[in-house]
């Protein structure tokens, strides 16, 4: 596939977000990224997600429905896990860890009990948009797509987000969200910092956070629905 080719084909994305984010489809570095993509496929490497599942969170959560943002990192990089939501696996796969601790600081929190499954499709489904800053990952190699413009990307993501949407919640757990959420005009949304909730932090400021019952509170001080986080 030429270079050409690869610049004129749009990603399968939720046509909400195709309008909102249609110029940085036509820039170059994303050209360079969809080439890359290829290229990786082309040399038998295999890919999470799957190809229609990269922008399973676009999909699930339209741009005008977004009431809630969590912000991930990276896919996971082993088979059958990572379906394009942040922490979110798929069904029928146990829950990694740091979704377990996000299951127990919303027991703490809510007094929700733990879900047997870690797919998060209801709450994608209810507002909470689930990205992450890096799309797509190599087969058991984090972090493999690191630098190849999708961090570029999903900047531009949250700042269409932050730029023309007002009263959002931006959950930011760890040193990374938090940087990438630096943009965010906190006179217009409400920003929640915490450690990440890997077991190697999430005693250090994640557990006792209480994210979930402080999303609500401001939603429903806007008039706005809250979300019901039982899976």
């Amino acid at each position: 596939m030429t270079n050409s080719q690869i610049r004129h084909i749009s990603p399968e994305i939720h046509p909400s977000w195709l309008e909102v984010l249609q110029d940085e489809f036509q820039k170059p570095y994303f050209a360079d990224l969809k080439e890359f993509l290829v290229r990786e496929k082309m040399a038998g490497k295999t890919v999470f997600p799957p190809g229609k599942q990269i922008f399973s969170a676009f999909d699930s959560t339209p741009f005008d429905k977004v009431k809630v943002v969590i912000l991930g990192q990276d896919p996971y990089h082993n088979p059958g896990q990572a379906h394009g939501m942040c922490f979110s696996v798929q069904p029928g796969v146990k829950a990694p860890p740091s979704l377990i601790n996000i299951y127990k600081e919303m027991e703490s929190d809510l007094g929700i009990p733990p879900a047997d499954h870690g797919y998060l499709m209801k709450w994608a489904e209810q507002g909470v948009f689930l990205l992450n800053s890096i799309l797509t990952v190599q087969a058991f190699n984090a972090a493999s797509h690191q630098g190849k413009g999708w961090e570029r990307f999903t900047d531009a993501v949250i700042q269409q987000l932050n730029d023309k949407r007002e009263g959002l919640v931006f959950i930011l757990w760890g040193g990374y969200a938090k940087k990438k959420g630096e943009v965010i005009d906190t006179r217009k949304h409400l920003v929640l910092k915490s450690t990440h909730p890997s077991p190697l932090s999430a005693y250090n400021g994640f557990f006792g956070s209480k994210p979930f019952s402080q999303t609500n509170a401001y939603l429903t001080k806007l008039g706005k629905t809250p979300i019901d986080w039982r899976l």
